[in-house]
């Protein structure tokens, strides 16, 4: 006999599932208007396989009306979060210009705490993580937020484990994400949770997405972290390193591409990169090998010598010193939508459990 597995897709609802939008002031339109747009797509593309629709979608806000506006474009809230009552499938709660301001709005908390609790799963888009941190929501949890706000949310609540790391993390029914873009990931990895695979593919297909952007994928690339040098001659060879990794990239060799003595290349590059040539060719190198591990699948070993890590073990403790995971939990978690655990025998932050459909695996 065949064992049996998780699809990964919870059982099929008769009612579409409520989902409640809590809108707050901000110049970000992406997190929250993207969020709305692709669970209304997904209405319709449950619609085109003559399913009934999925979700049930309101947006709150402090008072109902205008939210925020940009030009020719306004959010509008259907009523006051005050207003809602009984159970919630989905809370969703948007990013905001101030946190302090919000965390200051003693109501506002107290409703998320007590809606939290009738709620199966909540959302944190953004720098809307600040505000589940303040209602405690987070406290023991595993969480994220845009990579601005990373040192701030830390400081502010040591309770909360923080991974600056991922676009998105989900931790026991709460899911937070690094804001913009990251935000669209993450809700389309709940329509894959709530209605499977080829939802979700045919989904992103019309909004014109990357499908595989997993839970488990960085926030910015590795070169990114680093500055650009001031003059040109040291900013292109920066783009020739991040093209000839293979090659010899120790400090005499890149000193002689630019015509500059050892020690003064040194020197010059340190200054206005912000890190050394040997920490900067070290991120280029991880950078490259993490784009291997997520796109190919090549050996630890083929990869090493390709980015110029010459051997497995030199590239693992890179890969240890940069990104704090080896290159096999690295690719574990990409390939595994961040390594979080399925959900069958997890419970919702309600308490309920989070039960999945099963099929038997394809013979």
């Amino acid at each position: 006999m065949r064992r049996r597995e998780s699809t990964g897709v919870l059982p099929a609802a008769r009612e579409p599932r409520r989902v409640v939008c809590l809108a707050t002031p901000c110049w970000a339109a992406v997190d929250l208007i993207g969020a709305l747009d692709l669970l209304s797509l997904t209405n319709i593309e449950l619609g085109s396989m003559g399913r009934r629709p999925g979700y049930a979608l309101e947006v709150v806000a402090a008072a109902p009306g205008v939210v925020t506006s940009w030009p020719g474009l306004a959010l509008v809230a259907d009523r006051p979060y005050s207003g809602v009552t009984g159970d919630i499938d989905t809370l969703i709660v948007g990013p905001f210009d101030e946190p302090g301001v919000a965390r200051r709005d003693r109501h506002l908390i107290a409703w998320l705490r007590h809606t939290a609790r009738h709620t199966r799963r909540v959302v944190g888009l953004c720098s809307g993580g600040f505000l589940l941190a303040e209602a405690g929501l987070l406290d023991g949890r595993r969480a994220t937020t845009h990579w601005e706000f990373c040192v701030e949310l830390a400081r502010r609540y040591p309770r909360v484990t923080l991974d600056p790391e991922p676009i998105y993390v989900h931790d026991r029914g709460v899911y937070t994400s690094a804001g913009a873009t990251a935000s669209i990931d993450l809700v389309l990895g709940l329509v894959e949770e709530d209605f499977g695979r080829r939802v979700a593919h045919s989904v992103a297909l019309h909004m014109v997405l990357f499908l595989k952007r997993p839970s488990g994928q960085a926030q910015m690339s590795v070169p990114l972290s680093a500055g650009l040098a001031e003059r040109g001659v040291l900013r292109d060879l920066q783009s020739w390193i991040v093209d000839h990794l293979a090659e010899d990239l120790g400090v005499p060799a890149l000193a002689r591409r630019v015509a500059m003595s050892p020690r003064n290349f040194f020197r010059a590059f340190s200054h206005e990169v912000g890190i050394t040539p040997a920490r900067f060719v070290e991120r280029a190198r991880v950078e490259a090998a993490r784009q291997l591990l997520e796109d190919t699948r090549a050996g630890v070993d083929a990869i090493a010598n390709r980015c110029g890590f010459r051997t497995a073990e030199t590239m693992r403790a890179a890969f240890q010193r940069v990104l704090r995971v080896s290159p096999h939990v690295y690719r574990t978690r990409v390939t595994n939508g961040g390594g979080q655990p399925g959900l069958n025998g997890q419970v919702g932050l309600n308490g309920r459990p989070l039960r999945h459909a099963e099929s038997r695996r394809a013979r």
